[in-house]
């Protein structure tokens, strides 16, 4: 996946990541899937309230598969760059790595 990049005023230069022994591909994933899940949660109350009747609703179907299309959503909001929530949660991931010993 090509946009999962660090940008280097994040990392703080290009070989601070690599002396705390991180990835910075596995670090930006963690914070874009934890994203993905704010936004599902943030999601699943404003489509719980639409109704599933009507001309144009999918019924019982729709209702029960309501949960994977929240889900689906929000992960790609978080791919397509989100709210800006995985750029904050990436930056403290990575203070949380230049902690370790």
């Amino acid at each position: 996946m090509s946009d999962l990049t660090v940008s280097p005023d994040l990392l703080r230069g290009p070989t601070r990541l690599a002396s705390t022994g991180g990835d910075p591909v596995r670090m930006r994933a963690a914070a874009e899937q934890f994203e993905a899940q704010f936004l599902a949660q943030m999601l699943r109350p404003v489509f719980d309230a639409l109704p599933t009747d009507g001309p144009f609703g999918g019924g019982e179907g729709e209702a029960m598969w309501r949960s994977f299309m929240v889900d689906a959503m929000a992960q790609q909001t978080a791919r397509a760059g989100g709210v800006g929530l995985s750029d904050a949660i990436l930056a403290e991931i990575i203070r949380s790595q230049e902690a370790l010993p």
